[in-house]
């Protein structure tokens, strides 16, 4: 398994990021300060994707080990264009949730470049087909790379990563966790355009809850520029 630099979770690092893969100035990367009604209304609309950056407590990996013994038993029917991936790439979480985001909203305008010709590349591939080819991707790891020395702490590709970035999207009105490390993207109920906001903020206080006493999550959004 090759090994990444982490991302961090800044939102002006991760903006330059997604508009260096092509995505239009119009769409941004944005801090989510609070999971509450009222604090949700100060994020720009549209919100394509929510990002949920979390840590992979001992809670966690028990609930994950769980939940997939159960989509394996009972077996789940996907949209055929919902675009997954495995991670194969140590440290490659935060590329893989930007990837998801994007993949998965049509209506984000992708110029010429990077990330446009992965997902051409990529489209007929399966979840871990699109794994390794991340792997042995050049330009997104240089990408990726880049990005990862502009945040504002020293990241050291060798030390041990207790966080994990995941995305979440509105793919047919139905909420998708889309995590890498797991093997099946994991549905969370209906949704729309109007009420994603709020379901994914529902599912992102269901992972704070499991870990009542862990204060290290970080929420973000795709979303629409500010006016």
């Amino acid at each position: 398994m090759s090994v990444w630099t982490p991302l961090e979770s800044n939102p002006e690092v991760l903006t330059k990021y997604i508009h260096k893969f092509g995505v239009i100035k119009e769409w941004i990367i944005t801090d989510v300060i609070g999971l509450e009604p009222e604090m949700l209304e100060w994020i720009p609309k549209p919100i394509k994707s929510i990002i949920l950056l979390f840590p992979c407590s001992e809670t966690y990996e028990k609930h994950r080990d769980e939940e997939q013994k159960r989509l394996a038993e009972e077996g789940q029917t996907l949209p055929k264009d919902l675009f997954y991936m495995r991670q194969f790439t140590h440290n490659a979480c935060g590329t893989i949730a930007l990837i998801h985001s994007i993949a998965n909203n049509k209506d984000i305008v992708l110029g010429d470049g990077i990330l446009k010709d992965f997902l051409e590349m990529s489209k007929d591939m399966t979840p871990e087909e699109r794994g390794k080819a991340l792997e042995t991707d050049k330009a997104v790891r240089e990408s990726h790379q880049a990005l990862a020395q502009e945040g504002q702490t020293v990241a050291d590709p060798n030390e041990e990563v207790y966080h994990h970035f995941i995305a979440f999207v509105n793919k047919n009105d139905t909420l998708y966790e889309l995590d890498g490390r797991k093997m099946f993207p994991v549905k969370h109920g209906a949704t729309n355009d109007e009420s994603f906001l709020q379901d994914a903020a529902r599912v992102c206080k269901e992972f704070m809850a499991r870990d009542p006493q862990e204060l290290r999550f970080t929420v973000l959004a795709l979303s629409a520029a500010k006016n």
